[in-house]
């Protein structure tokens, strides 16, 4: 994961609740779900300018989501994983979260063009505490900090239905097998309510791993 995409924005990174830079919107024509889609997109958020490498290979890499059910995808940015959840599931429920105001502004946009009503984009709070996930796909924000990502994976994971997966796509570089061993040592440990972690997939410096509910 990255910082925004002007390096001068000093301290503002895309996890920043409300980016203080001009919301320099703008159209991109993406493929997502097999479609050839328009969205619209804005500087102060993750990726701004297309759907970066990470997110690719997580959407290449993950089977088809539950047909029914609540879906995440944490920390949605612009949305094309929380996009892509909605046109392949439109019976689900997706719920889209993120701290960024103006990534989960331009979910909503994106999801209302591409005529998907049911889309949720929500800050972590706005999920009910009763919502259990049947999956959930994700390109965490590494650069949160090790206790900060950690947390926040403690948090969501322990929310997934008793079938229920995670994906999450994690460059090698950036600390991947080392997260994988955490997730290894929470599962062994009883910590979370997950029963096994395995590397799914791995391309371009990048590693898909899958999280499966304890059942």
């Amino acid at each position: 994961m990255g910082t925004l995409d002007d390096p001068g924005h000093g301290t503002e990174h895309y996890f920043t609740a409300q980016p203080a830079s001009p919301s320099q919107r703008r159209s991109l024509r993406v493929h997502l779900a097999h479609r050839e889609v328009e969205v619209e997109t804005a500087s102060g958020i993750f990726s701004p300018g297309r759907i970066d490498l990470g997110t690719e290979v997580l959407l290449r890499s993950v089977p088809d989501p539950p047909a029914v059910g609540d879906l995440l995808d944490l920390g949605c940015g612009w949305g094309p994983v929380a996009l892509t959840l909605a046109m392949a599931a439109p019976a689900a429920t997706v719920w889209a979260v993120d701290v960024n105001e103006r990534a989960l502004d331009l979910t909503r946009r994106n999801a209302e063009r591409l005529g998907l009503s049911n889309v949720r984009a929500v800050t972590p709070g706005g999920v009910p505490d009763n919502v259990r996930f049947a999956a959930i796909w994700s390109n965490p924000p590494i650069r949160v900090g090790k206790d900060a990502l950690h947390a926040l994976l403690r948090d969501w994971l322990d929310r997934l239905a008793p079938a229920g997966e995670a994906y999450l796509v994690v460059q090698r570089n950036l600390g991947s097998d080392s997260l994988h061993q955490w997730l290894d040592e929470q599962v062994a440990d009883g910590e979370l309510g997950v029963g096994s972690v395995e590397r799914a997939a791995s391309a371009k410096g990048y590693r898909v791993l899958r999280v499966a509910a304890r059942r």
